[in-house]
């Protein structure tokens, strides 16, 4: 009788796009359902088609610009309607035959499990699953992440994987590959209790440059432009402890010293959370260095906040303003102005330097016109921050949905490979290249 232990392969795709930077970029669930499958037992391997430290890649400091760093990329032709933007398209990660070689390198998968973190990345998710079955033409594929949620029938009728799985999938994927292996588990945690859960599988990466943090899943608001609550519809926090011990993990037995927080709603309660948490990282006295790609909430941030994330080593603070047309807020009602401009004060008498905190601005929203992005930057500016641009891309199932498609100048709701932020679905004709380059110039503090 056989009893080896199902082998299940998990692999992070390539990226198509126009430009596609490791900006604290890793795929988080995909590797804490890594972490889970290997708690109940299973055999684990991974490939990550953006590695920036393959063997055969040219050598890389992982520890230069804070563990970040550009992706190997090869230029291909775009994904049709896309010709005219007069860009270069490029795939993100290995050459292809590196990734055919590691597949053949590893014992054959029962599963094999793949992810998607952007709607319009998919052409990169296809291309990296027909170059899977090339290898296993017969193992099954489950597909998963925000792409299979977001977009569930495009990712079902295109995809080519054998099944898709929507919304959190710990406890769906562990059911499944039970299905298909036979080998069922009763559950070593709960997913409704993120104290529960495992670390993420960060050690399967060739090298750890920095790792992302959650400390809380979901997001109380229900910003129009935002998906948070349809991926994640509970809010649910890890106990300050844990984070910290997480964190000591991390420093002591890799030698991490860099760390972004992925929190949606980091300073939520934080008085139950981020205070309690930001005291006991203060207290490790390590030397580390926390990062917030994802915002946080301006309203949130108090004398005593800034003080705290000062004090734990936060060094790149983003703040999620959108804009300062403070009249129309319709979009998140999170901010006034008075607000915004307190936050501020509060972060700088911290100690912050206006280099290190900035404020996302939404750009190319529908009907957004030049004028109300340069009014934007030049109030951000006087606040004595940085602006920082985000380019908006329309996602399936928010408020703003409608809206979008009404206002595009493609078919969304027919390709989300339209949805990229970077040819500005939204506008026809307001915001070119050109003038895009010069609100990147307006942006750079003289």
């Amino acid at each position: 009788m056989n009893h080896r232990s199902p082998h299940i392969l998990f692999v992070n795709p390539w990226i198509h796009d126009f430009a596609a930077y490791d900006v604290w970029a890793k795929p988080v669930g995909l590797l804490s359902i890594a972490a889970i499958l290997r708690m109940h037992g299973f055999s684990i391997s991974y490939i990550d088609c953006l590695d920036r430290f393959h063997p055969k890649a040219k050598p890389s400091d992982p520890m230069s610009r804070n563990g970040r760093g550009p992706y190997l990329k090869t230029r291909i032709p775009p994904p049709k309607g896309l010709e005219a933007v007069g860009r270069r398209f490029s795939r993100y990660g290995i050459l292809p035959e590196w990734f055919t070689e590691d597949l053949k390198s590893i014992p054959k998968p029962d599963v094999i499990l793949i992810t998607c973190l952007m709607t319009y990345w998919y052409p990169g998710l296809f291309e990296t699953i027909r170059a899977i079955r090339t290898v296993f033409p017969q193992t099954p594929i489950i597909l998963g992440g925000i792409y299979a949620t977001l977009c569930h029938a495009h990712a079902t009728r295109y995809s080519g994987a054998d099944h898709i799985v929507t919304g959190a999938g710990e406890k769906k994927i562990l059911e499944l590959i039970g299905i298909i292996t036979g080998k069922n588990q009763t559950l070593n945690f709960d997913p409704d209790n993120l104290n529960t859960y495992p670390y993420p599988a960060f050690d399967l990466q060739r090298k750890t440059g920095y790792i992302p943090l959650l400390t809380s899943l979901g997001c109380p608001f229900s910003c129009a432009y935002c998906a948070s609550n349809f991926l994640q519809p509970n809010h649910m926090k890890r106990h300050p402890d844990l984070v910290a011990e997480e964190i000591l993990y991390w420093h002591d037995k890799f030698g991490v010293k860099e760390f972004a927080f992925y929190d949606d709603a980091l300073l939520v309660n934080a008085d139950q959370h981020a205070v309690p948490m930001f005291n006991r990282i203060i207290k490790t006295g390590r030397n580390l260095r926390f990062h917030t790609p994802n915002a946080v909430h301006i309203r949130k941030i108090t004398s005593q906040i800034a003080v705290l994330m000062f004090k734990a080593g936060v060094k790149t603070l983003r703040m999620g303003l959108e804009t300062t047309d403070f009249t129309m807020r319709e979009m998140d009602r999170k901010v006034k102005e008075a607000e915004f401009i307190q936050a501020v004060s509060y972060l700088l008498e911290a100690g912050f330097q206006k280099e290190q905190v900035g404020a996302y601005l939404l750009v190319g929203l529908p009907g957004q016109s030049v004028a109300s992005v340069e009014l934007s930057i030049k109030t951000v500016q006087k606040s004595g921050i940085t602006p920082i641009l985000a380019y908006y891309s329309p996602i399936p199932h928010t408020d703003m949905w409608e809206a979008a498609k009404a206002a595009s100048r493609y078919d969304l709701e027919a390709d989300p490979v339209f949805t990229n932020n970077a040819v500005m679905p939204c506008q026809k004709g307001a915001f070119d290249w050109d003038e895009l380059t010069r609100l990147k110039q307006r942006v750079k503090f003289p």
